[in-house]
């Protein structure tokens, strides 16, 4: 077997950088060629030349940056194998947001797997997590953290049962509102979710791409002027702060994260990011020789594997 290359993937200004492929991965200024794991503004910038990403990924950067998305797409089916110069890549579920992919890249018998973000818990609106080995596993590391657990989804959507007065809800409006609209749908049954207007669009291409029993109206101001309870307003980060001295409203905000739970009525803790105990998992199905991190802290992951799997931090 071919020994891993260290430099096979490094971390540029223009973000990560797969040398033997001349692409990069997720770019965070616009690039050439560009492999792109979600649609999460994070991760999928405007302006790039060519961009390979999934289908619904696609949709949803033209539909957040029109033309300004890339000059060209080639979408990919999951594990629909096509090759950049000599480099074999193949998109696999990352269970993230619909069309979230992490990407298999296998170089001189090498399998390096780049996970973007994902997540472990079911989620009805998206594909679910898929596994597959990897010589270098390159992981998130966004909550890599002993101390975060995240909570059961199910016990925390369901205190929005503990108030009957209208909600404000503030979400992620690509992934997470529709994950949000649909637990509600089915854990909060009396409560009537309504949208905010920037994410009709994307709630649509869910629609189109099959997630089509998501149960809501868009709001009407009236609906909520004149009926005090049973409604759950489901609102980007801006509004949200946007009625931060509201009245006769409960608010709460979807997140993993403690700070963006600091000030609200209800705290809720729903997170679309692998847990420590969930990268742990991953780890041990994939069954990498060498972890690679990004998009976090990594050093207690390599704390945790020393002297049993080399850990390295790109970031």
């Amino acid at each position: 077997m071919s020994d891993i290359l260290t430099d096979f993937l490094v971390m540029t200004s223009s973000g990560l950088y797969c040398v033997y492929g001349d692409f990069h991965i997720d770019p965070q200024i616009p690039v050439s060629r560009a492999v792109i794991s979600h649609a999460h503004g994070d991760h999928a910038r405007p302006g790039n030349q060519l961009v390979y990403c999934t289908p619904a990924t696609q949709s949803f950067m033209e539909c957040r940056y029109g033309k300004k998305g890339a000059i060209q797409y080639e979408t990919k089916e999951f594990h629909e194998v096509f090759s950049i110069r000599d480099i074999q890549i193949s998109f696999i579920s990352a269970g993230h947001i619909l069309g979230s992919a992490q990407i298999l890249m296998i170089h001189k018998g090498i399998r390096y797997l780049y996970t973007g973000d994902y997540k472990v818990q079911p989620d009805a609106t998206c594909e679910p997590l898929d596994y597959t080995r990897a010589d270098v596993l390159i992981t998130e590391s966004t909550f890599a953290n002993p101390e975060v657990k995240h909570p059961d989804f199910v016990a925390e959507i369901k205190k929005l049962n503990q108030t009957p007065f209208n909600i404000l809800l503030g979400a992620y409006g690509l992934g997470k509102a529709q994950r949000l609209n649909q637990l509600i749908n089915i854990h909060c049954p009396d409560k009537i979710v309504l949208l905010h207007y920037s994410i009709l669009p994307i709630h649509k291409i869910y629609e189109q791409f099959g997630i089509n029993t998501l149960q809501y109206t868009p709001y009407d101001r009236k609906i909520m002027k004149h009926n005090k309870q049973g409604h759950v307003y489901i609102v980007p980060a801006l509004t949200f702060k946007s009625y931060f001295h509201a009245k006769d409203l409960v608010k709460a905000f979807a997140s993993g994260w403690e700070y963006l739970q600091r000030q609200n009525d209800i705290s809720l803790y729903i997170s679309d990011h692998v847990d420590w105990d969930d990268i742990i998992g991953f780890i041990e199905r994939v069954e990498p020789r060498e972890i690679w991190t990004v998009h976090g802290d990594g050093k207690l992951l390599k704390d945790h594997f020393d002297n049993k799997i080399t850990v390295k931090i790109l970031n």
